[in-house]
């Protein structure tokens, strides 16, 4: 069936057989905005504002910025969610309002852009997080280093260094909307309407960088504070935005809390610098602190290990295992009332 409107939002044949096999009747489209259990959802017949059900909006499968999904219209003419097709990627983290909640903050992207001001501080920690987040999602993910104009001499190459010390292999590009630098770099990673979606602190410059991409200002942009580089969330909502190039861009809010969620391979990916040593440990169960014949201790003792980066990957990994324990025992727990109420109905 031809599709040429969605075809622009990255519609392609895998889409179309996923659409075939999921059995779904309504007509497909892509979500370009979620908002309170109504998304906004661009179709071959336009783009229309869609309700979820409430038993989705309250599920894991609730819609987000970029799923697409099949809507219909019921007799009594509301336009609403009918089903969201398998997604192939998706950027989540725990809920920083929740307690053991996953959050998921965009679908079927293709590379995650992480990106960090030169006009604040670098902190690894920060970016590890990040990388742990986006190689958990399945995209690919991307440094932008954005406001490269107001670099120091010298400070570029050094900013590299360090991101190749936490991410070795990532590509990082050099932005400055000033001098339009980097621009090219980004629409040729998302050619063939391929979807980035952008991460970063507040004020780290995403929404001005959009705005370039774009050629218009559509994303408001405020200064930051001169004090500590830092500014607040001008963008509230998660928007899918078509680039003039053909590609496609979720901007996102500011993200403080990087809460990890179910990352447990992609942890391994980002540290695997220390996995690769833990590997050769005289003991299996090592902890690497005071056992004999430790790889990871031996490492940190001639400098090819950096302390600092062994005591961040212990936090995470106890992170993923509170986390896990919190989900194991809602989920007895619930089952526990299940039964409950089984047994209730058979008196």
């Amino acid at each position: 069936m031809e599709r040429s409107a969605i075809v622009h939002l990255g519609w392609d044949a895998e889409w179309e057989a996923t659409l075939g096999e999921s059995g779904a009747t309504g007509e497909p489209g892509r979500l370009i905005r979620v908002e309170r259990g109504e998304s906004d959802v661009m179709t071959d017949s336009g783009e229309v504002r869609a309700q979820s059900d409430s038993l989705r909006s309250q599920s894991d499968l609730a819609p987000v910025t970029g799923d697409w999904a099949t809507i219909v219209i019921d007799e009594d003419g509301n336009t609403t969610i009918e089903q969201l097709l398998e997604r192939r990627t998706v950027l989540v983290r725990r809920d920083p309002g929740e307690r053991g909640e996953e959050q998921p903050l965009s679908a079927n992207v293709d590379v995650v852009f992480l990106v960090h001001g030169v006009d604040r501080p670098f902190r690894a920690g920060k970016l590890e997080r990040f990388l742990v987040l986006a190689w958990n999602s399945g995209a690919t993910p991307v440094v932008i280093l954005t406001k490269a104009d107001l670099a120091k001499p010298g400070e570029i190459d050094d900013l590299v260094g360090l991101i190749d010390a936490v991410g070795p292999g990532v590509e990082v590009i050099t932005a400055s909307v000033e001098t339009d630098e980097g621009l090219d770099e980004v629409n040729r990673l998302l050619a063939g309407h391929r979807t980035g979606t952008l991460l970063g602190e507040s004020g780290a410059g995403k929404s001005t960088l959009v705005n370039a991409l774009l050629g218009e200002e559509m994303q408001e942009t405020q200064e930051v504070r001169p004090s500590d580089a830092k500014g607040r969330h001008t963008t509230i909502t998660r928007d899918l935005l078509v680039l003039p190039d053909g590609g496609l861009l979720i901007d996102t809010p500011g993200i403080r809390a990087v809460g990890l969620w179910d990352a447990k391979d992609a942890l391994e990916r980002v540290f695997a610098d220390i996995t690769a040593a833990a590997d050769e440990c005289r003991f299996g169960d090592c902890a690497h602190g005071k056992e004999p014949g430790c790889a990871v201790v031996a490492g940190m003792e001639s400098g090819d290990i950096d302390p600092r980066r062994v005591d961040r990957y212990r936090a995470m990994q106890a992170e993923l295992a509170e986390l896990e324990a919190r989900v194991t025992a809602r989920e007895r727990s619930n089952n526990k009332r299940s039964n409950t109420k089984r047994g209730r109905r058979r008196r």
